[in-house]
């Protein structure tokens, strides 16, 4: 019975770690959000975006998830008007990074709700082995 609860937790692990795996990305795009790009002409920081992959363990026959690819949005770069801003253009025009900060809130709020959802199954797996054990000891 452990060892199904032992692998219960491991996949939920698993979800812990791809869930902070886009928190870090997404920190990093709110940290990013109004950087410009460092020569002129060149681009500004380009949003990241993580994807996810299922992973099969065949010894134990288990799906885990995981972070298949950290890559970047193709959408355009903001354009914004701001003649005295240092990295303006001949015409006072500015490239900002492709970052929604909304999105990113909401994306930074789903991936912290998924994270405590696998925390969860995390501890009660181990509750759940903890009962067993104890069961076990009792009834010797």
């Amino acid at each position: 019975m452990s060892d199904g609860l032992g692998m219960a937790a491991s996949i939920a692990a698993s979800g812990l770690h791809a869930q902070s795996v886009r928190l870090r990305v997404v920190s990093e795009n709110l940290a990013n959000a109004q950087s410009t790009a460092k020569a002129s002409g060149g681009e500004p920081y380009a949003r990241k975006i993580v994807s996810f992959a299922e992973m099969i363990d065949d010894a134990k026959g288990a799906a885990r998830v995981r972070v298949s690819e950290i890559g970047t949005d193709s959408s355009p770069f903001r354009l914004e008007h701001e003649p005295g801003h240092p990295a303006a253009n001949a015409e006072g025009y500015v490239l900002f990074p492709n970052v929604n900060m909304i999105s990113e809130v909401a994306d930074m709020r789903e991936a912290t709700r998924s994270y405590e959802a696998n925390l969860q199954m995390v501890r009660q797996a181990r509750d759940m082995i903890s009962a067993t054990v104890d069961l076990l000891r009792t009834s010797r």
